[in-house]
């Protein structure tokens, strides 16, 4: 059974807007799965239709088996699917700390022990501790902001292009970091715009097109593909 499905979705932002038009994707237990595609393809609304912020006007998601395609942003959230955004990701007059604590606001009683676990996760964040958020470099903020993400225990990492506007050193380290996180058995469903890196530490990928996926396959084929390379890289 797959983690997650999404069918046949179509979606927009206004009443006669078809930002996708039938897109369907599907996350397995275990899986970094990466969509790629050009700007304005649908990819991130895609991503917030999953995670219940934009609604499905027709189709079906699957998660675990269950439809949750009715679910509200909460709900998905209280189901295991938990959404990082590509902007306003963080608080920046709070502290790191209190960033955690704050993600952690379903499960006060767990709160304090899954943020030990992010410190141990990642040290740079307890060093920093009592820093306000706004003093991070732009690397730090996204480990602050999948770190936040993580808080809530998820069972589906949503990460709409967390490595925009990181400087080439930053994005490796971050790609690094999600990873590793994979490792530990999370699934991980992200968008991203450095299309070959991604791919290439991906278990499959998507191409996104006119808001229909246009191919599919293992990340690490994708990413040699000639066309794709072409596509993403100008040659």
């Amino acid at each position: 059974m797959s983690l997650l499905t999404a069918e046949n979705i179509v979606a927009g932002y206004g009443a006669a807007e078809r930002i996708l038009k039938e897109a369907s994707i599907r996350v397995e237990p275990g899986e970094i799965v990466t969509i790629i595609g050009p700007n304005g393809a649908g990819k991130s609304t895609l991503l917030k239709v999953v995670a219940g912020l934009v609604p499905a006007r027709e189709g079906k998601i699957v998660l675990e088996g269950r439809d949750v395609t009715s679910e509200s942003a909460v709900g998905r959230t209280k189901s295991g699917i938990s959404f990082v955004p590509q902007e306003r990701n963080i608080f920046g007059s709070l502290s790191v700390a209190e960033n955690l604590e704050i993600s952690a606001y379903q499960d006060s009683t767990g709160g304090k022990t899954r943020m030990a676990e992010m410190f141990d996760r990642y040290p740079m964040l307890a060093g920093k501790r009592g820093d306000l958020a706004r003093t991070l470099s732009g690397g730090q903020r996204q480990i602050l902001a999948m770190a936040m993400g993580l808080m809530t225990a998820p069972t589906l990492l949503l990460l709409d292009e967390p490595t925009a506007g990181l400087s080439p050193r930053a994005a490796e380290e971050l790609f690094d970091a999600i990873t590793a996180l994979n490792q530990t058995g999370l699934p991980i469903l992200m968008v991203e715009q450095h299309a070959v890196e991604a791919l290439a530490i991906s278990t499959r990928g998507y191409v996104l097109v006119s808001g229909k996926e246009s191919a599919e396959g293992a990340g690490p084929d994708l990413a040699v593909d000639p066309e794709i390379r072409r596509l993403f890289l100008g040659g």
